[in-house]
């Protein structure tokens, strides 16, 4: 039996579809068969060779799908809930070793030394191969969080906002930690701004202003009711005049509580400072790949007496809270709305779509 998988084997070229041999599941592992696969903005910056790693692989770390075989030992999901062949699941990107001093000592699994993350550091030109979610068929290892769908969410829905979700469980409500009626500004309205907001929203938010462009993603965003006011960066295209008017759309014109930056674009840092209400909170969150040094103000930090943050991916427990929480989030928010699917022929394509913020959340259906 064999499996196909969108391979990239050198910087900047394409990806090629290969056909791997089906590994039998060892203990405590197991097969899954895709559903859909996410392509995340970092897929983007990792084909370019923002960020070192290893190839040739099999690329795709955010997937949903249907348990298609269990190794010895695997019983139940995160949850306790038993597992079986054709359960509908999802799974974390990454497997901490559990011994380093970030694993062990610090308790932060995110900044594991060992960390093995799946479509990005796992090899596909050694066994198992389906290390990444961009194929017909997945491997999970032992060790792997998996954690079984609630019957009322559905695939869509469930891969609508992708890495996005959990890591934004991580950084908004495990690190930043918004408070009930705070003001909260959203730098960005991609999956991750879009994560943010919802999340913000369900964390109590009392006000939500979103900034971001293109202006096609932004009435997107407006339509799924995720903020209170928008900035089209677009629109207002003067950094200076952006700030202003961002202002003017928090709480008696003082600033956010709370900026997050969900951009990925390091100018955007100067920016979301000046957002920040004098003891404020300044959340950055988008910058997965280095693109590079930014000039800042540091005496905005000083001056306003600011609390800046950053936060790194997400962990297996990240995904678990993530997925306890879907169902709420159906219930304020359209996601499946969010997913443009491309056979994964069409590949590159896709990439290319996603390149050119011309979809939200672009998806590959095997």
């Amino acid at each position: 039996m064999q499996s196909r998988g969108a391979v990239l084997r050198s910087f900047g070229a394409p990806l090629e579809i290969e056909s791997f041999d089906v590994p039998d599941p060892e203990p405590g592992a197991l097969l899954v068969k895709v559903a859909y696969a996410g392509i995340c903005g970092t897929d983007v910056h990792l084909q370019a060779g923002h960020l070192p790693m290893p190839t040739p692989v099999i690329l795709g770390h955010e997937a949903v799908g249907v348990v298609a075989a269990l190794g010895r030992d695997v019983p139940a999901d995160a949850l306790g809930t038993p597992l079986a062949d054709g359960d509908r699941v999802t799974w974390a990107s990454s497997i901490a070793c559990g011994r380093c001093f970030y694993c062990h000592r610090e308790r932060q699994p995110t900044l594991c030394e060992n960390r093995r993350v799946y479509g990005i550091s796992r090899r596909s030109d050694g066994w198992p191969h389906l290390l990444g979610s961009w194929g017909d068929l997945q491997y999970l290892e032992a060790g792997s969080t998996v954690v079984r769908l609630p019957d009322e969410v559905t695939f869509e829905a469930a891969i609508a906002l992708g890495c996005a979700g959990p890591t934004v469980v991580h950084g908004l409500l495990g690190i930043a930690k918004p408070g009930v009626g705070d003001t909260v500004v959203v730098q960005g309205c991609g999956p991750v701004g879009l994560a943010a907001a919802m999340f913000g929203r369900l964390a109590g938010a009392g006000r939500i202003v979103m900034v971001g462009g293109p202006p096609g993603r932004l009435e997107l965003a407006q339509s799924l009711g995720v903020a209170d006011a928008y900035v089209d960066i677009f629109d207002v295209t003067d950094p200076g005049m952006r700030v202003g008017v961002v202002i003017e759309q928090t709480r008696g014109a003082r600033g956010a509580d709370l900026v997050v930056e969900a951009t990925g674009v390091p100018s955007a840092v100067a920016e979301g400072l000046e957002m920040c209400r004098p003891n404020g909170t300044y959340l950055v969150l988008g910058q997965y790949t280095d693109h590079g040094p930014t000039p800042l103000n540091p005496h905005l930090i000083t001056r306003k007496q600011l609390r800046v943050l950053g936060s790194w991916a997400l962990s297996g427990a990240d995904v678990v809270d993530f997925v306890v929480s879907l169902p709420q989030l159906i219930e304020r928010f359209d996601l499946a709305r969010l997913v443009s699917s491309y056979p994964l022929e069409a590949v590159n394509d896709a990439l290319d779509d996603v390149r050119a913020g011309e979809v939200t959340k672009a998806t590959l259906v095997p």
